[in-house]
């Protein structure tokens, strides 16, 4: 990691704003590199600001990007985590604030790749012997919260697909809710991030055979009516 990207002793929010991605006569955007996370490597957080729609929001990518990089749309990452400078006086609070937040953002983001690390061996234990890292922007699975990093395990071998997730919450409140989700193509559920990954890991695929039962009975059940349906009309 890299504290001087959050330096204010070296002209640091002008060379903040030199960093803009996209077109400055529309947008201003902001790259801040996090690397040696031990389990997405490197991850870039975008500060993007619209001047005509009035807009702040906070995109993640998987990789190393800076100045002149090109970025399209499905390359970027929606977190509802953005700043908020509005309190600021002038622009030296404006810039205090900026370090403030990016720097949480940054602690938030690594804290939760090492959780995500933790859970690599017992889901390993639990799921199945191979586990894959995905780095794709969106999911292959629905979830009921925004994700947090563009990281997540797969077990192909029991289908979990498990990820860290946050609530919506601008960085001037604080470190935003955090957890981690496991999910299969038709069921998700969410834990909190202290809680043991093995005994999660073990729970989720408790319920979720328990889900997938019900869900084979209730089709089961249907099927049945249809075919009496049919009868009446023969």
């Amino acid at each position: 990691m890299r504290e001087d990207d959050y330096s204010t002793d070296s002209g640091d929010a002008d060379e903040l704003l030199r960093r803009a991605l996209l077109d400055e006569q529309s947008a201003v955007t902001v790259s801040l590199k996090i690397d040696g996370l031990p389990v997405s490597d490197t991850v870039t957080i975008i500060f993007y600001a619209r001047r005509d729609l009035g807009t702040l929001q906070t995109y993640l990518t998987p990789g190393s990007f800076g100045a002149g990089a090109k970025l399209a749309a499905t390359d970027l990452m929606r977190v509802p985590c953005d700043l908020d400078l509005a309190d600021a006086e002038d622009r030296e609070e404006a810039e205090r604030l900026y370090v403030e937040q990016a720097r949480l953002l940054r602690e938030v983001v690594l804290a939760a790749d090492i959780v995500l690390d933790v859970w690599r061996e017992p889901l390993m234990e639990v799921a199945g012997r191979k586990i894959t890292v995905d780095h794709s922007i969106e999911p292959p699975v629905r979830l009921p919260k925004p994700r947090l990093l563009p990281t997540a395990l797969v077990a192909p071998d029991a289908r979990i697909f498990v990820t860290p997730v946050c609530g919506a919450r601008t960085l001037a409140e604080g470190r935003p809710p955090l957890g981690i989700a496991c999910a299969q193509p038709d069921f998700t559920r969410v834990y909190p991030l202290s809680d043991d990954p093995e005994r999660c890991v073990e729970d989720f695929l408790q319920v979720s055979a328990q889900h997938a039962r019900g869900v084979g009975e209730r089709i089961a059940h249907q099927e049945a009516s249809v075919e009496r349906f049919l009868e009446l009309s023969e």
